[in-house]
């Protein structure tokens, strides 16, 4: 809903301590579920209305010209952030069958940058429909709208992600793949990285590839203009990286080495 671990923890505070005050006023004509997300959701609407819209840099600005480097960082607050694996619970809870997306696929950066791009109640909308499974009049309920404003809404907004999304989802990619194929990867472009080999590191990327670095508003389109920048910028210094796993799909979290052997941790990027 939010697109940033620091937004969807005040959220929670946020919505826990909505749920306790209210708890004695609660007359059970819906099911505690419903009532716990319809309190989340709400402090998600109040969190969208304060904040700006959260991007990705492909989102923020055209893609950076020829020798042009990643200029200045800009405050953390504008960009969508992969959220750890290990804190998501993605074999948790459940949804109903009608949900149209699985629980790895609602947390993809892709998914979620595009739900960004709605307005804040088409956006709740689409989560309660089609990643939690409510149904239309649970909808209107948590919404306190009608049935047929929560389908015109649904529609809209199922339109805006359909035109975002690639055509296969990364869960479908990564199936494909395999967990043995995806180590391998993920080894290589450690070790093409970390020995500044940038042309390994190109053999890896596909001809369409795009190379962002949030807090960096730059980005950049293509190969050569992703090998400019690695010659020019990124790998003018030393690195080490450690494989993890964010938003439901292969990571690696990047450090940067100082002259006496100190490490800095810089960010992790997806695959």
């Amino acid at each position: 809903m939010l697109g940033s671990v620091h937004d969807a923890e005040d959220a929670l505070q946020d919505a826990l301590t909505r749920a306790w005050r209210g708890l004695a006023r609660f007359e059970g004509r819906s099911s505690i579920r419903t009532w716990l997300y319809r309190i989340a959701t709400n402090a998600c609407l109040d969190v969208v209305a304060q904040r700006p819209r959260r991007v990705l840099p492909i989102d923020y600005g055209p893609t950076a010209g020829p020798g042009e480097g990643p200029g200045a960082p800009l405050v953390e607050s504008v960009w969508v952030e992969p959220y750890p694996d290990d804190q998501l619970g993605l074999e948790d809870g459940f949804a109903s069958p009608e949900a149209r997306y699985e629980r790895r696929e609602s947390v993809e950066l892709a998914f979620v940058a595009a739900l960004q791009l709605l307005p804040a109640r088409q956006r709740a909308v689409l989560i309660l429909r089609e990643v939690l499974g409510f149904s239309a009049q649970e909808v209107a309920e948590t919404l306190e709208t009608t049935v047929a404003s929560v389908n015109s809404a649904l529609q809209r907004a199922r339109k805006t992600v359909d035109e975002r999304l690639p055509d296969h989802s990364q869960q479908a990619t990564l199936r494909s793949l395999g967990d043995e194929r995806i180590r391998a990867l993920v080894e290589d472009y450690m070790a093409a990285m970390e020995r500044a080999d940038v042309p390994a590191v190109l053999a890896m990327l596909t001809e369409e590839a795009t190379w962002s670095m949030p807090p960096m508003s730059a980005w950049y389109s293509g190969r050569e203009a992703i090998a400019d920048f690695l010659t020019g910028y990124a790998l003018m210094e030393r690195w080490r990286h450690a494989p993890t796993r964010a938003s439901g799909q292969a990571a690696v979290g990047c450090y940067s080495w100082d002259a006496d052997g100190g490490a800095s941790f810089r960010r992790s990027s997806t695959s």
